[in-house]
């Protein structure tokens, strides 16, 4: 089994991951480079601002098309990598409750995407023919850190 990106205390630290979750790995990259360095207090409020369709997510890479939002730049509002993003991170904060940590003293050290397997898949087009029609997924990893 792969383990994590990342080495932690066990005592200071909790960790959740999530492994191939159905979600965007572009945008999964971009909702992590948001949550990184917060408390887990303020990345769950972003990751519930984000599903309300409040915060918009800065795109930084392969944007061109997308349109600007206010003080942003060009943003999107991707819910379902942030509703999956925020099942990991609800799992490493139940981990340090678990732990005998204070779950609400804590900050994201660690929050990485990576690739997964791609499930293969076709669309049917005209002509008896097909196109493939591929789904990526994603591999999400978060750690916990216990601020002094």
């Amino acid at each position: 089994m792969a383990g994590y990106t990342a080495e932690s205390d066990p005592d200071k630290t909790s960790r959740a991951i999530g492994k191939e979750l159905p979600i965007s790995p572009k945008f999964s990259r971009e909702i992590c480079t948001m949550l990184r360095g917060k408390k887990v207090t303020v990345a769950v409020r972003i990751l519930e601002e984000i599903i309300d369709l409040k915060r918009p997510v800065p795109i930084k890479r392969f944007n061109t098309g997308v349109a600007h939002k206010k003080r942003i730049g060009p943003g999107r509002y991707p819910q379902k990598a942030a509703k999956a993003i925020l099942r990991v991170v609800e799992s490493a904060r139940n981990n340090a409750e678990y732990k005998g940590l204070d779950a609400e003293n804590m900050k994201v050290a660690v929050v990485t995407t990576n690739l997964g397997r791609t499930m293969k898949g076709s669309m049917p087009r005209a002509y008896g023919r097909a196109t493939q029609w591929n789904q990526q997924t994603a591999n999400i990893e978060v750690i916990l850190e216990e601020l002094d």
